[in-house]
């Protein structure tokens, strides 16, 4: 754990002009760092106010006792090049990886291939089984539900029941916690708003490689060689030698605001507080807990609005294994409803670096609600659990696990109910009236469906507009395709137009299993 940095007493901007004033950075994860970052590269001065002990956010890379893994996988694959460039400029080419990817679906006992291959879907699922899909996708293509409005009915029109409940029904609801029908078809989200099963059959059948066309299908993609926390550790060591400062294991207790605009933020660390002028503010908090701490408090439905924004939140549980013990996937989707677990990685196959000679790292990922009964367990129940999950699904016998750690994750997704718009449109309108100079940015800092990238490019175009230039953040990631059919690439930030990503699912609350 580091050691809490107070704030010292000649922090920049206490007694300064307006102009000295630091921009104040609420939260070091991908969005918080780029636009300290570029702040500290255009001569601003900053300070960064991380609550937590290490940097990356939920792109962080844990580290127990010499094994490293992700809080998920980060894989360095976009479309915005902007974003490319910064990750280049950021960690040199000799810290980067080409990692071959290899990911998997289980269910029923079977691994299947994802991307889809139809000879190892077809042996797997048997011939008899294969003619039922087939004849289900052209009974639906035939004669679709006559209800799409909810995702069930929107995927079973394009894949048929058949193949619905291979490929999607069990691991969405693990995921989202929300029964398939429950979803309106609005979720048609990264990985199927674009899939066309006779488009991936073919694609499977091309002897190609690096298909990056359809970009579901990439076989290869770049990753820091000790994990995506690497990134941000690099990025707050240049951040701090351009004179930035980023104070960790703080927390951001109240944005001041007064005639039209935030001119400060108060902080606690080692059990004091202390206030920070501020001439901006770029939060990346979530955005329920930001419109807590603004002083004075915000009319009554901004305050509703944001206790009614909910989050999905996240455990890992990382076991130690024999590298033989382990499996040839980066991760592998589990689509079995018999099991807790929804996804599994294998960090020894994002990186050799990632682990100790001899062993690899399996992190068993569980998505869950704050307070519910997986959240609350015990770390040994859940090593157990995981442990016993894992024989389960026949990946790893129980004796070869040579001890494990849990992590647990707050607001690790944020959760796209029926609402949810309509309250971060209450936010950002109260926001834009009574203090423009507060940004938000990121995934939880704007309640919004994105990724890594994404994140980062918000922060980019948020520094620009700072800077006098008048970018639409909120139009970034909006985009109908992202993931499955590679666009023309945007020449400057202006280009992107549309947005660069995908739309949220948007979710019922509250969630039938709560």
């Amino acid at each position: 754990m580091s050691t809490p940095r107070e704030i010292a007493p000649d922090a920049p901007g206490d007694d300064a002009s307006s102009s000295d004033r630091p921009v104040v950075v609420i939260g070091a994860g991908p969005a918080g760092l780029t636009a300290a970052y570029q702040l500290v590269k255009l001569g601003d001065p900053v300070v960064v106010a991380e609550a937590d002990d290490v940097v990356g956010g939920i792109s962080r890379t844990v580290v127990r006792d010499g094994w490293r893994f992700d809080i998920g996988g980060h894989r360095f694959f976009t479309k915005v090049r902007p974003v490319e460039d910064l990750w280049n400029e950021i960690l040199p080419a000799e810290d980067f990886l080409l990692r071959p990817r290899k990911s998997r679906i289980f269910y029923k006992g079977k691994y299947y291939d994802y991307p889809l291959r139809p000879m190892n879907a077809l042996s797997n699922l048997g011939a008899r089984e294969a003619l039922l899909c087939g004849l289900s996708y052209l009974g639906a293509r035939l004669r679709p539900p006559k209800d799409q409005t909810n995702y069930e009915g929107w995927l079973v029109a394009r894949f048929g029941w058949r193949l619905y409940r291979h490929l999607f029904k069990t691991y969405t609801e693990k995921v989202w916690g929300v029964p398939v029908s429950d979803m309106p078809a609005d979720f048609a989200a990264q990985r199927v708003k674009n899939l066309d099963l006779g488009k991936a059959v073919i694609n499977a059948l091309s002897p190609k490689r690096n298909q990056t066309e359809i970009t579901t299908l990439i076989e290869e993609f770049r990753y820091p060689k000790f994990g995506p926390g690497m990134m941000w550790e690099v990025c707050r060591e240049k951040v701090e030698a351009k004179g930035g400062r980023v104070l960790m294991e703080t927390r951001v207790e109240k944005i001041h605001h007064q005639d039209g605009r935030a001119n400060a933020v108060t902080v606690s660390a080692s059990g004091s507080t202390r206030r920070i002028e501020a001439s901006h503010v770029i939060s990346s908090m979530p955005v329920a807990e930001l419109v807590r701490a603004l002083d004075p408090a915000p009319p009554d439905e901004v305050l509703r609005a944001g206790s009614e924004l909910h989050y999905r939140d996240f455990l890992t549980v990382a076991l130690v294994v024999p590298s033989d013990a382990g499996f040839p996937d980066n991760w592998i989707y589990v689509h079995a409803p018999d099991v807790h677990v929804g996804r599994i990685q294998n960090f020894g196959q994002w990186s050799p670096f990632m682990v100790s000679e001899g062993t690899t790292c399996l992190g068993l990922e569980y998505f869950v609600f704050e307070g519910d009964e997986l959240w609350e367990t015990d770390d040994d129940t859940l090593i157990k659990l995981a442990t016993h999950e894992l024989e389960q699904l026949g990946l790893a016998r129980a004796d070869a696990v040579e001890r494990g750690y849990v992590v647990r994750v707050k607001k690790a997704y944020p959760y796209y109910d029926f609402s949810y718009r309509t309250n971060v449109a209450t936010i950002v309108e109260w926001l834009d009236k009574h203090a423009p100079n507060v940004h938000l940015v990121g995934r939880n800092g704007m309640h919004k469906y994105n990724n890594q990238d994404h994140s980062m490019f918000t922060a980019m175009l948020t520094v620009e507009n700072i800077h006098g230039a008048s970018h639409d953040v909120w139009s970034v990631n909006v985009e109908e395709e992202y993931h499955e059919e590679r666009a023309a690439e945007p020449e400057t930030p202006d280009d992107v137009g549309g947005g660069t990503g995908r739309d949220a699912p948007v979710l019922p609350w509250p969630p039938a299993s709560r």
